[in-house]
């Protein structure tokens, strides 16, 4: 046999060869793969839980915290150094300017923008907002009694924080009301505190108008406590951590606080917050305070008495009443004796009537 037909043969038999062992392995892997069956399916990877709510404490609250804010910036700003009527009736207007239970709810925003300063206290209410269902529930119980938020991390701080932030307001405004209703008798020696004021009766009106006006604060003050609100900005305040017991308005402070912190304070929940801003005691202090200015201005004649209503009543009753809203010893004043024309003008107490002698049987 020729040698190229060998050689041709030979190629032709391994060629088939590999051709079965291809087929062979083919073979095997099919059924290997049928006698193992379906490929396994893939789960993908659970998602993440959703992140936290943002801190949140809606507009309307951040309002009236900075309504309350510039009324009493506002008013602890009066000077003592009246010069005429007209000065003595600008000053009057800015003391007067306010709806009591307004000021009470904005002294309660206000405490909780404070509160939201101390990270201590934000930090330890947000680990109950990572859960939807202990973040609901924490924010139920707090809804129900707000004395429940005394009890989460960092309260103390954050109280110590309302306290002194509160405490410094009312007091500056009570001193600066002292030093006013002191004008009040240190002008008598200058002629035109002794006129009479013109319009009296317009005057007590305009007062009570002015009592009943809804307050608004003032756009840079609110841009500021807003950017404090979300962390973006301090309000430099310190204080030493306080223990309880605390007052009402204290209390619910921390509350709207802690639903803030809690993304649970925003606009959905506006109308549930407010109706947690009330409280009857300092509410009736504030209330008093403004019926005893309106008394006052009833029976006032001249400028210098004026000065007094603005000072005791207008600026000094109300710092004294957001002092009790803090909690802090109020201040000890000695008893005003009116003079014998202010008390013939029931300025004041009168003095006994004489008794009549027992006529002699």
């Amino acid at each position: 046999m020729p040698l190229a037909v060998s050689i041709r043969r030979l190629g032709i038999r391994r060629l088939a060869i590999r051709k079965l062992a291809f087929a062979a392995l083919a073979a095997g892997a099919l059924l290997s793969a049928c006698s193992e069956g379906p490929p396994p399916v893939l789960t993908p990877p659970a998602p993440p839980p959703p992140a936290p709510p943002s801190v949140a404490l809606s507009p309307k609250i951040v309002e009236l915290a900075s309504a309350y804010s510039f009324y009493m910036a506002r008013t602890s700003g009066i000077q003592p150094d009246f010069a005429d009527g007209e000065g003595v009736a600008r000053s009057l207007k800015v003391g007067e300017a306010y709806e009591p239970n307004q000021l009470l709810r904005g002294a309660m925003a206000y405490a909780a923008v404070v509160a939201l300063q101390d990270k201590a206290f934000v930090d330890g209410v947000r680990t109950y907002a990572v859960d939807p269902t202990q973040r609901r529930q924490v924010a139920y119980e707090i809804l129900k009694d707000p004395a429940y938020a005394v009890g989460l991390p960092g309260s103390a701080g954050a109280a110590g924080l309302i306290q002194a932030a509160l405490g410094a307001q009312g007091q500056q405004l009570y001193d600066k009301g002292k030093a006013v209703k002191q004008a009040a008798y240190d002008i008598q020696h200058q002629p035109w505190s002794k006129t009479d004021v013109a319009g009296r009766e317009s005057r007590l009106a305009d007062a009570k108008m002015l009592s009943q006006a809804v307050m608004t604060g003032d756009v840079s003050e609110t841009a500021r406590l807003q950017q404090a609100t979300i962390g973006a900005a301090s309000l430099g305040l310190s204080a030493t951590p306080s223990a309880p017991p605390y007052t009402p308005t204290v209390i619910r402070g921390l509350a709207i606080a802690a639903l803030a912190a809690l993304g649970e304070a925003g606009d959905a929940n506006v109308e549930q917050v407010l109706g947690l801003m009330s409280e009857p005691n300092v509410g009736t202090c504030m209330n008093m305070s403004k019926l005893n200015l309106f008394q006052c201005l009833a029976v006032a004649r001249p400028h210098y008495e004026d000065v007094f209503c603005l000072g005791q009543h207008a600026m000094m009753d109300t710092g004294r009443c957001v002092i009790r809203a803090a909690g802090l010893p109020e201040p000890f004043e000695p008893r005003f004796v009116p003079s014998q024309a202010s008390i013939d003008r029931g300025m004041g107490p009168k003095k006994p009537a004489p008794k009549k002698a027992k006529k002699k049987r």
